[in-house]
C-alpha cells in the first residue's frame, strides 16, 4: 500500500496539506464536503502536488513538515511562484 502527503488548491487560493493512502477518493472527500473542516467552506479544492511514501509514518513526518513551511515555500513546491 502507498502512503501519500498531498496539497490541495481550494476556491480562495489558500493552501491545504493532508495525507491519505488512497488520493482520487480524498480529493472526492474533500470536495463533497466530508474531508477537512478547513477545506469545507473552501470548496472546490484541485490536487496540485503529491508525494508517495512506503510508510504512513513517512508520509506523515512530510505532512508536518511541508504544514512548517511559510506559503511562499509550499507555492515553490508546487510549482508556482508567488
Amino acid at each position: 500500500m502507498s502512503h501519500y502527503t498531498y496539497i490541495l488548491e481550494c476556491a480562495d487560493g489558500s493552501l491545504y496539506t493532508g495525507y491519505t493512502t488512497d488520493l482520487e477518493k480524498r480529493v472526492k472527500a474533500h470536495n463533497s464536503g466530508k474531508g477537512a473542516k478547513y477545506t469545507r467552506a473552501r470548496r472546490p479544492v484541485k490536487l496540485v502536488y503529491h508525494e508517495e511514501y512506503e510508510t504512513k509514518e513517512e508520509a506523515m513526518r512530510r505532512e508536518y513538515e511541508i504544514k512548517q513551511y511559510p506559503r511562499k515555500q509550499k507555492m515553490k513546491l508546487v510549482g508556482n511562484k508567488e
